[in-house]
């Protein structure tokens, strides 16, 4: 049997999470619309939605606060110093690259851990956690080329 509070949190920071993700995509990709950010950022809605559609069906009610806090903390990074009072540094898509990384990162690790447990609860059996983690292991993989571009750009092996 799952336990029903902890699974409820754990889900919550994960959507938490997918939130701010979802915003820093679709701002990155704004830059190229139609490009791989593009694509990623509706990748990461629609993975967003299953993990809405997953807490419904278990009956769990997602955390606003946390919501509300990880949506506040994506606008926050956006004022990291970065030497720059306006506008962004030639750092800024690097950074942001691995932010996302790292969300689609835990995202692969939630979907992994949820497959482990599908068993104690049938209502996970209608998610196939299998091919939700091998979307975000592609993501990753999309990701960490785009972020190996931007390393070059941003740090002079481009120039």
């Amino acid at each position: 049997m799952l336990d029903r509070d902890l699974l409820a949190i754990y889900l919550s920071d994960h959507f938490a999470g997918a939130t701010a993700g979802l915003d820093l995509a679709k701002r990155m990709s704004g830059d190229s619309p139609g490009g791989p950010l593009s694509e990623i950022a509706a990748e990461i809605e629609s993975d967003r939605q299953t993990l809405r559609e997953l807490m419904a069906a278990l009956d769990l009610k997602r955390s606003l606060l946390k919501t509300v806090i990880g949506w506040l903390g994506e606008k926050a990074g956006r004022m990291k110093l970065n030497d720059r009072v306006f506008g962004r540094s030639p750092l800024s898509g690097l950074l942001e690259l691995e932010l996302l990384i790292t969300g689609v990162s835990g995202k692969l690790q939630l979907w992994r851990a949820l497959a482990e447990v599908a068993s104690a609860d049938s209502r996970l059996g209608q998610f196939d956690f299998t091919a939700l983690a091998r979307r975000a292991e592609e993501q990753r993989r999309r990701l960490e080329e785009l972020h190996e571009r931007a390393a070059r750009k941003s740090l002079g092996g481009d120039r």
